[in-house]
């Protein structure tokens, strides 16, 4: 008997009975469907941290300073510091000082909660913030303290009624000494730091709970705050993402030089790209984990397989009975039932291949990630799903291809 025959005759078997087909398979469709939805949403969350990390720039180095290690205040950093980075470090391509602070945002009938940031005008370009409306800070404005502002898109709506608040004026700061200052852009905030969804569209999404998103020249800042503004973060990017190591460290022996402090580790330097690939591979590990508990269905479904293949070989006992005596071989039988286990096992992997695809799609649009299915883990599936079919439908086919025909005409 050649192969096109086995396999019309085994989609006859199977198509015998629909339900008890179905019912088979199930396990198999629910194994390879979770495995394939799992496998799909972590490389697409690994995709989108990659990403989000790519936008902050994946050669910028953090320099901070370690608050436990402080013993007086020319410990922190100061903006001749990152000057003095800039100027001497050849793989240094912007630096940024940061402070951060909490504060108020108030119109004549509005006021909200502000998360406050200090920064100068390389800060734009280290962190590819999208400026929606109007410009970022400029060196000038900087250098001179100017009070001016560049507002996230959702609490421009917020505050002043419509996402294009450029030239318009409100006071921030501090509770009891704010001060005004005058909106030159409005930003589109990252969805990865801007708490919980897009910030940038639509506009008045949660517009009145979310803290105001400002940004302001870190001289002005420090007016506001003028007892506690010291500087403990610089943001140093480097020409390349090759070179932000080196970048790093020449940065770091610059301030510890500055202030004296080269036998201690007071300062630290934290690159971005390090911090990447700790996450993906910690989110890695964990998608393979529950990956493989989720394959455990597929066990099951494996057990499945053969138990039906074993109820088969007992009805259909006296048909492997009559073709053995008319000159059926052993391996014929044992190819024609193995056979039938291998589509089982296919046809449910395709099935569930199908569906997982399909949940990973709809599942990723409810928590804003794009799944990533590869061509490999789709090969991966249908061989694995056929291994399944062989290996447990080998016990089922070798007992039919084993058995008597004498025994198996005479079985009622």
């Amino acid at each position: 008997m050649n192969f096109l025959e086995n396999f019309k005759m085994a989609v006859s078997s199977i198509l015998s009975n629909k339900m008890r087909t179905f019912l088979t398979m199930l396990g198999i469709i629910i194994g390879i469907s979770s495995v394939i939805t799992i496998i799909s949403l972590g490389n697409g969350g690994q995709n989108y941290i990659t990403d989000e990390f790519a936008k902050m720039g994946a050669n910028t180095v953090t320099l901070s300073v370690d608050p436990t290690k402080i013993e007086q205040s020319s410990d922190y950093f100061t903006l001749k510091d990152a000057k003095e980075i800039k100027s001497r470090v050849e793989t240094v391509k912007y630096v940024s000082p940061t402070i951060s602070k909490k504060g108020t945002a108030r119109t004549d009938t509005k006021t909200k909660t502000a998360n406050i940031s200090g920064v100068n005008s390389d800060y734009a370009l280290i962190t590819n913030v999208e400026i929606v409306y109007g410009r970022f800070l400029n060196e000038r404005e900087v250098e001179e303290g100017k009070a001016v502002v560049v507002i996230d898109q959702t609490s421009a709506k917020s505050l002043f009624g419509t996402d294009d608040a450029v030239g318009k004026s409100f006071k921030l700061g501090p509770v009891a000494s704010s001060k005004s200052a005058i909106v030159v852009g409005v930003s589109k905030a990252s969805s990865m730091f801007s708490g919980g969804g897009e910030r940038g569209g639509p506009p008045d999404r949660d517009a009145d709970n979310t803290p105001a998103l400002l940004t302001i020249p870190i001289t002005f800042l420090q007016t506001l705050y003028p007892s506690d503004s010291n500087i403990s973060t610089l943001s140093v990017t480097s020409i390349t993402q090759e070179t932000a190591v080196q970048a790093g460290n020449e940065a770091l022996n610059i301030v510890q030089g500055r202030h004296n402090n080269k036998t201690t580790d007071l300062y630290k330097a934290s690159n971005s790209a390090s911090m990447l690939e700790t996450i993906n591979t910690v989110l890695g590990t964990f998608t393979t984990f529950i990956g493989a508990v989720a394959a455990i269905s597929l066990l099951v479904g494996g057990i499945g397989v053969m138990n039906i293949m074993l109820v088969s070989v007992t009805e259909r006992t006296q048909e492997i009975g009559i073709r053995k005596a008319i000159g059926a071989t052993t391996n014929a039988i044992l190819v024609q039932f193995l056979t039938e286990s291998v589509i089982l096992s296919v046809l449910g992997g395709l099935i569930g291949m199908t569906l997982g695809i399909l949940s990973a799609q709809i599942i990723g649009s409810f928590i804003s990630i794009t799944p990533s299915v590869s061509l490999a883990v789709v090969l991966e599936t249908i061989l694995f799903s056929s291994a399944v079919g062989i290996f447990f439908g080998i016990y089922p086919a070798r007992k039919a291809a084993r058995l008597n025909p004498i025994d198996a005409l005479r079985y009622e």
